[in-house]
């Protein structure tokens, strides 16, 4: 054995990996950690890795998907709301009102994913390693409301267009803000509601200058981590079966804080002694009703769907019954 080829057997090979959004407990707690400790401890300290959340790495979340494809970025995290401006299909599995509870959430992923995974490997090269999740997209009032019908006229803060198409259909106006704005809109009087995650909405401080949270949530927030196909089967056979091993654990650690986050924003939101963080608040919780429920299945069947056929394709159609539609039993109507 030459000397050269024994250095190079034992030299440790490091990954470089751009992760989901900074400061959510879903990077803090359990991507960073897996990979810049987890990683080396699994591996006996043979492979390594370092990690940046994709937001503080100077990398738009609207061309991930195309810098993974390209191998700019050979491991990386796109949320699906960001691609699907492009690639509305993807959009599909976290329509605005179709999963109201995270077991519903799991059914549309279980039935979706086959399909996400074949197109993004045959299509974009990209090789699906996990489906990350965040916690429930909630509504947050300035003012009293009781249910999702008081909603009529107000101005409220949406991501996405499907969040647009179902406060529209709600008679609500729709008004596209950033994050970091959600406050200044706010403050401003542009915007007197905002939907945002249940628990970054307190993180923000969304507790402090609105007084209602409507607990139905209206979306998620799914991300898919993958790897350029290219850059993964040139790892070294043992890492990636490690890997392969060890990031569905990842998956599920993460899907399991987000689960347990969505209820412990809601406690922190109103105040409760299960919040753990520093900011509670002392909001008044909005249950939703059993009109509320008849009115989210509703507008999906009747305008969040049909809509998003519109930005998809007649193609869009045959996906939705073959894959979603046929889990819940919602055929989907055909484009007009």
């Amino acid at each position: 054995m030459s000397r050269a080829w024994a250095e190079a057997s034992t030299a440790t090979q490091k990954l470089r990996i751009v992760g989901g959004l900074a400061g959510l407990n879903q990077y803090t707690r359990n991507e960073e950690p897996f990979w810049t400790k987890e990683l080396q401890r699994l591996s006996q300290g043979r492979y390594t890795a370092e990690i940046a959340p994709f937001d503080r790495a100077g990398v738009p979340g609207s061309e991930m998907l195309r810098l993974i494809q390209l191998g700019v970025v050979p491991f990386g995290t796109a949320l699906l709301s960001n691609i699907s401006a492009q690639y509305p299909e993807y959009a599909a599995p976290d329509l605005a009102g179709l999963n109201p509870d995270m077991a519903t959430l799991k059914k549309t992923l279980a039935a979706f994913r086959p399909y996400l995974e074949k197109s993004l490997r045959e299509r974009h090269g990209v090789e699906v390693l996990a489906v990350y999740v965040y916690p429930a997209q909630v509504l947050f009032c300035k003012r009293a409301l009781a249910s999702l019908a008081d909603l009529q006229g107000r101005r409220v803060r949406v991501s996405s267009a499907t969040q647009a198409d179902f406060m529209g259909a709600l008679g609500a106006i729709p008004v596209l803000v950033g994050f970091a704005q959600i406050l200044p809109n706010m403050a401003s009087g542009n915007t007197e509601c905002a939907i945002t995650g249940i628990m970054s909405g307190n993180l923000l401080g969304l507790h402090e200058v609105t007084t209602h949270v409507h607990t139905l949530p209206l979306t998620w927030g799914l991300a898919v981590f993958g790897a350029n196909a290219a850059a993964w089967e040139t790892l070294p056979g043992d890492l990636r079966a490690l890997l392969s091993h060890e990031i569905p654990k990842l998956e599920i650690a993460i899907w399991n804080e987000s689960e347990r986050e969505t209820a412990e924003g809601l406690a922190c939101n109103r105040g409760q002694p299960q919040c753990t963080t520093t900011r509670k608040g002392n909001m008044t919780e909005v249950a939703r009703s059993p009109e509320d429920e008849r009115r989210r299945k509703e507008i999906f069947g009747d305008t969040v769907l049909p809509r998003w056929l519109q930005r998809c394709n007649q193609r869009c159609k045959e996906l939705w019954d073959q894959t979603i539609g046929r889990a819940h039993g919602i055929v989907a109507p055909a484009p007009k």
